[in-house]
């Protein structure tokens, strides 16, 4: 299990957070996800299996970009 930070750019309203979650959680692997408007980060528990670039896809996906994944 791995734990990562994420620095999010493009959100501007709840429902932006919530269809963050929504795309990380479709992600085999993950586990648990949390975003923050108010912060501009996320934070996801995955197994090690997940890799980075699945992740930045996944928020592509909706319209937001992960700038940094620490």
């Amino acid at each position: 299990m791995k734990k990562l930070k994420l620095i999010i750019e493009g959100m501007h309203c709840a429902s932006c957070a919530s269809n963050i979650e929504r795309s990380l959680k479709k992600i085999n692997g993950v586990k648990e996800v949390s975003v923050s408007l108010m912060l501009k980060k996320g934070t996801v528990e995955a197994e090690d299996s997940v890799s980075e670039d699945e992740i930045k896809k996944a928020v592509a996906k909706v319209g937001y970009k992960v700038t940094r994944i620490e």
